[in-house]
């Protein structure tokens, strides 16, 4: 059985315009009338009967869904040809794998992860059971607790640092005379 769509050049899985397209570019290369040597001419004429074959299957939906048909079934008969009468599976990438027998395999332990990625962590909880989903809780309340104490020390330190005589001045221009927050202070103000 010919394979048009080797013929056209074309991918099994192309759309209509695509063979179109194809067809239309072959049938000019092949065509005899655009062949200037004699012996060329009967090579093209052949070849543009195939490519003409093979277009007017495939340009039809009914005719190439048939013609699908069968060229699976060829391919699939040529591989038990060749490999013998196993179930080779199913289709990937235009190649036949055989399906692979079940092993049985003893379950492994999980290894826990010392790296603290958030991203990874938030995965291990959406897919953890329901104790694992409380001790993600508690972590958040102990993050959520180390940044709150986080800023009640720096607002600490910097009114500490305000108190201070000789951090006073600076203090005054990181804060007060800020035209952040100047403009902050008018903007709330009014």
């Amino acid at each position: 059985m010919k394979n048009y769509y080797e013929i056209l050049q074309v991918n099994e899985n192309a759309s209509i315009e695509i063979i179109e397209k194809a067809y239309k570019v072959l049938a000019k290369k092949y065509h005899p009338d655009l062949q200037k040597d004699a012996r060329v001419k009967g090579v093209t004429e052949k070849k543009l009967k195939e490519i003409n074959e093979a277009y007017n299957v495939l340009s039809n939906e009914f005719l190439k869904e048939q013609y699908d048909v069968e060229l699976k079934k060829e391919k699939e008969e040529q591989l038990k040809k060749k490999y013998g009468e196993k179930d080779y599976g199913t289709e990937k990438n235009n190649f036949y794998v055989p399906k692979q027998e079940k092993v049985e395999h003893e379950p492994k332990e999980e290894v826990e992860d010392t790296g603290s990625n958030v991203i990874t962590d938030f995965i291990k909880m959406l897919y953890a059971d329901r104790p694992k989903r409380q001790e993600y809780k508690e972590m958040t309340k102990k993050d959520l607790l180390a940044i709150i104490l986080t800023i009640i020390v720096v607002v600490g330190l910097g009114i500490l640092l305000w108190f201070i005589p000789f951090t006073n001045g600076w203090i005054r221009e990181l804060t007060v005379d800020n035209p952040i927050f100047i403009w902050f202070g008018n903007f709330f103000g009014k």
